[in-house]
């Protein structure tokens, strides 16, 4: 007679699912707007949209993911830090272009559930979701044995925003004489791990747990400094000038991410030594021998956030962003554009 074989002998504890969704409900329920309908659980979340205080809503949404940063995370064993990435890098991107985020959802994907790491990664996710001002309404972790190694996970996050139609921000408003404004970056942020791990890890020979000179905590806890959600002080912006254009430096960096914004017959110039590169960068582009271009198209050299205003609304605005506890930097302006001259260029 054939063995029975059961879910759990080929990989899959649904008891322990289920033991890991009641230990985070508490976590959610934190996260709660007064729009949600239903708790965790449903089969999908529900989100009733007040539309009493807006004349033509504009939904804006964004997905994205962690990227190779949770090797980093798996090396440490450190799992607290990395929801709060998975929350900024798409509410950073609703927002760029206006929009208020309003609630989000997370997917993690692993070989074999560990509750107690899922719980530190969704304490993460809660986190971000209040620093952001949005509510986690839902999720999905996916045991999937076999086919990812013991102790690694995956992560994808999804939000939805909402803009005013008219106040829809895109970058048309754009305008030879605007200023550029630069708000700082915490640090890598989310993106380029993949050379900073190459550079570091393999050609510098580092070790997650080294200390490095010029740095206060070891190199693993610099690399894992959570991308910074800098929601609600572009939304205080928005509320109080008029924003001619944000960028959100992600995978890109200044070079690929700034014409995404700029009009045609406009270039962005920014000048160098405007803003305080921080010494994760200089350590990576010293051990890899890596020219200004590449660090400058594939890390944000300092810079999280990006944007264009008026001349005239420059210096009020960022000293308002100084009030709300944002570094900023005045890197240039917006010229006109002469034949095939780049849209972004450095002097």
């Amino acid at each position: 007679m054939r063995e029975k074989i059961t879910y759990r002998d080929s990989g899959v504890d649904i008891d322990r699912a289920n033991s890991f969704v009641e230990k985070i409900k508490p976590l959610i329920k934190a996260t709660s707007r007064r729009e949600m309908m239903t708790g965790i659980g449903g089969f999908g979340g529900l989100f009733h949209l007040d539309i009493s205080k807006i004349k033509d809503p504009v939904l804006v949404s964004s997905t994205d993911g962690v990227g190779t940063k949770l090797k980093i995370a798996q090396m440490m064993n450190k799992h607290d830090t990395v929801g709060i990435d998975l929350v900024a890098m798409s509410v950073n991107d609703v927002v760029v272009q206006g929009a208020e985020p309003l609630f989000f959802l997370d997917y993690i994907a692993t070989g074999k559930l560990c509750v107690e790491t899922g719980v530190r990664i969704v304490e993460g996710v809660a986190q971000g979701c209040q620093e952001a001002g949005c509510a986690l309404i839902g999720g999905e972790t996916a045991e999937m044995p076999g086919f990812y190694p013991d102790g690694e996970y995956d992560l994808a996050g999804f939000c939805v925003g909402v803009v005013e139609a008219d106040k829809l921000i895109d970058g048309s408003e754009i305008r030879v004489g605007d200023r550029i404004v630069g708000i700082a970056s915490s640090g890598l942020h989310s993106n380029g791990f993949s050379l900073a791990r190459r550079v570091l890890l393999e050609q510098g020979q580092l070790h997650p747990e080294d200390k490095v000179d010029g740095f206060d905590e070891v190199l693993g806890l610099e690399l894992l400094k959570p991308t910074r959600i800098y929601v609600k002080s572009i939304l205080n912006l928005i509320k109080n000038f008029n924003i001619r254009g944000i960028v959100h430096i992600t995978g890109g960096g200044f070079i690929d991410n700034i014409p995404r914004i700029v009009p045609g017959p406009c270039r962005a110039v920014i000048r160098r030594g405007s803003w305080a590169i921080l010494p994760i960068f200089d350590l990576i582009r010293r051990v890899g021998n890596v020219d200004e271009y590449e660090m400058l198209r594939v890390f944000n050299m300092g810079i999280g956030m990006i944007i264009i205003v008026a001349e005239k609304d420059q210096q009020e605005i960022m000293e308002r962003l100084e009030k709300l506890g944002e570094k900023a930097y005045a890197l240039g302006t917006i010229e006109k554009r002469e034949n095939d001259q780049p849209t972004v260029s450095f002097i």
